[in-house]
């Protein structure tokens, strides 16, 4: 069986898990290599041959964090990852919370500037994907920017989507059930 709550990685400080299932499951706390275990378990059949079942790992980071949880959990879940870039990239000045001038500051402050363009929305292959991981940055309580397009333009429609996030200073708010209702498909 495929993990069906929240995925939950205890791998170091400022990591954490979003939200949880449409079935009311709330996420636990498990080391990662047990976890994702128990999800590559799962894709073994009698003949150890993988099932059909295809894994999507697809994540915003940026300053690298929320990337080395997405490349472990498709590691372990023997999934593929995706990397939800902004046209325009963040610079490490357009990071600084504590500056008012900064860029996540001005999407903080004024709703409109969240509305963040996309390298690329949709991964190839997207209708083969029946499992999606969803990563990224909590900012303020919420999930990042970046990662509203992958969500609203893509159709979810059929998959099992799994958020996850990283998080060093904010709460996790509703970060996963604002992105669901972004999404407005899949069964998150």
């Amino acid at each position: 069986m495929f993990v069906t709550g929240a995925f939950a990685i205890a791998a170091g400080p400022g990591l954490s898990a979003c939200g949880s299932t449409s079935t009311g499951s709330s996420s636990s706390s498990q080391a990662s290599s047990q976890s994702a275990t128990a999800a590559s378990d799962s894709n073994d059949g009698a003949t150890g041959e993988s099932d059909s079942r295809k894994v999507l790992v697809a994540y915003f980071s940026a300053q690298g964090h929320t990337r080395r949880v997405a490349e472990r959990i498709a590691q372990d879940a023997g999934g593929n990852t995706f990397e939800v870039l902004p046209t325009q990239a963040y610079s490490d000045d357009d990071l600084g919370y504590n500056d008012d001038t900064s860029s996540v500051s001005k999407e903080y402050q004024d709703q409109n500037l969240r509305d963040v363009s996309l390298r690329q929305t949709t991964p190839d292959g997207w209708a083969d994907y029946d499992t999606v991981f969803v990563g990224y940055p909590i900012w303020w309580g919420d999930y990042a920017s970046p990662i509203t397009h992958f969500a609203s333009d893509n159709d979810f429609t059929g998959k099992r989507v799994i958020p996850f996030c990283t998080s060093i200073s904010s709460g996790l708010g509703s970060s996963a059930k604002n992105l669901a209702t972004v999404a407005g498909t899949g069964d998150w």
